[in-house]
């Protein structure tokens, strides 16, 4: 089992900080992908073609990312997190340097799969790695370590996707993860140690990891493609999901009869697990709400280039890992439960001013109200999750933090779904920015009621970090 060091220095420079550095590291690779390759879309497919499948690039690697993330999860509680991680870094790594050889739009949807399959390790092992690692007080802080990632990614990879396809090729946007896998996986090679797995032989519920990978395939696919690459009521739409729910239904059937069950059915019993995943699953959907149609709105009703359109969202990500570093002495000092909704409470206050926004608004609004926002997630995501990890042991703190995780995949799919339909009902063709603003207005006030889902899911948490094992 991982040890936890003595010292509580939770620096670059302390005993752990090596550590620190390789989660942050492993942590770029999947926060600059998020955002590199969206600036470099038209000059991809400018050299492969295949434009109506540009999309197949985003949808492929959510899906990927999404479904072996339990798997991931669970498996780190057989045989380690060391292990895991490593083995999702040169997956990842592997998948990178297939995606910057594709030699067309086919194959490079392919290599994107193995890249998204790489990445539904790395993301939760970072997270549950400095679970084990750090203490109830000091994980707050660690965790705004991690979301500073996000807010320097959301900054950078837009420029290095730009400055790659432009001056060099858009291959060096999958080239560079190379020396940042290599370095991540060196430093923990190195740095972390963890001791052995107490599971002499460990059973592997491989029924149980084929139908909830293609049921959830399924369902997520259904979400992600249906109204796009076909209509909702139409009989492929249909059938996706029926088979989907179907092979989800006879899952559970399974776990509840599996001896190492690939997902335990108890993550499903105990309050503050259902709890935060049902508010990972409404920030999900929220931030993809946000990052999909802000800066849409921007550029299409306020008439301004990309750059200035991505500064504008920009300010999400500033403010959440502020929030999420401070949100330690919050709630150990008032309890989970306040330090959640008052979160939540910040970010109605920022979604209410969202819908507020109109052809007459200005840049900096748009900016500050993403910034509000960003301090209420950072209030709430990253408190609620820490609780749900501090309710139970070492042994199945991997399941739990790849449990919340799944749920936030799950709601970006189910953003995607409903956002996307709510505005393709509005617009059409080249849309005229009054028309734009409407659509997109009815996304801002889905956002907001998501905002208020979350805070009313929040009042459910735990009181204090005492009281997380007693409630689980």
């Amino acid at each position: 089992m991982a040890t936890t060091e003595s010292t509580p220095d939770i620096g670059f420079r302390s005993e752990r900080g090596p550590i620190l550095i390789a989660l942050m590291l492993s942590s770029s690779l999947v926060a600059l992908d998020a955002t590199i390759i969206a600036t470099a879309v038209l000059t991809i497919v400018g050299d492969l073609g295949g434009f109506a499948q540009f999309p197949w690039l985003f949808s492929i690697y959510l899906l990927a990312q999404a479904v072996s993330v339990p798997l991931y999860g669970k498996l780190s509680d057989l045989f380690g997190r060391k292990k895991i991680m490593v083995f999702g870094i040169a997956v990842f790594c592997l998948g990178s340097i297939l995606c910057g050889l594709a030699w067309s739009m086919p194959a490079l949807i392919a290599f994107r799969a193995i890249q998204g399959l790489g990445a539904g390790a790395v993301q939760p092992m970072s997270i549950t790695i400095a679970g084990d690692i750090y203490t109830l007080p000091e994980r707050a802080k660690v965790q705004g370590y991690l979301a500073s990632v996000w807010a320097i990614s959301s900054v950078l990879g837009p420029a290095l996707g730009g400055v790659f396809s432009e001056y060099l090729s858009w291959r060096w946007i999958f080239f560079i993860n190379i020396p940042l896998c290599a370095v991540a996986a060196f430093m923990l090679l190195r740095k972390f140690e963890e001791g052995a797995v107490e599971r002499a032989k460990p059973k592997i519920d491989y029924l149980g990891a084929a139908l909830l990978t293609v049921g959830a395939t399924m369902v997520l696919l259904g979400l992600l493609e249906g109204g796009r690459s076909w209509a909702w009521g139409s009989p492929i739409s249909i059938a996706i999901f029926v088979v989907g729910f179907l092979l989800l239904a006879v899952f559970a059937w399974v776990e509840s009869r599996a001896e190492e069950p690939i997902l335990p059915l108890w993550v499903f019993t105990r309050r503050v697990l259902v709890v935060s995943s049902f508010i990972s699953l409404l920030v999900g959907a929220l931030i993809l709400g946000l990052t999909s149609y802000v800066p849409t709105f921007v550029q299409g009703v306020f008439g301004t280039g990309a750059i200035i359109a991505g500064f504008s969202l920009s300010t999400l990500t500033l403010g959440w890992p502020i929030a999420a570093s401070q949100s330690g002495r919050v709630y150990l000092r008032f309890g989970f439960r306040t330090t959640a909704v008052v979160g939540g409470s910040i970010g109605i206050v920022g979604t209410a001013l969202t819908t507020l926004l109109d052809a007459d608004s200005q840049i900096w609004h748009v900016a500050a109200m993403c910034f509000v926002i960003g301090l209420g997630m950072g209030l709430i995501a990253s408190p609620t999750l820490i609780a749900a990890q501090s309710s139970v042991d070492w042994a199945e703190r991997g399941v739990v933090t790849s449990t919340n995780m799944f749920a936030r995949s799950l709601g970006s799919a189910v953003g995607v779904a409903v956002f996307g339909a709510i505005v393709n009902a509005r617009v059409s063709g080249d849309p005229e920015p009054e028309q734009l603003s409407d659509a997109i207005h009815l996304v801002f006030i889905g956002v907001l009621v998501a905002a208020v889902l979350m805070t009313v899911a929040a009042v459910f948490m735990p009181k204090r970090a005492a009281q997380v094992s007693e409630t689980s």
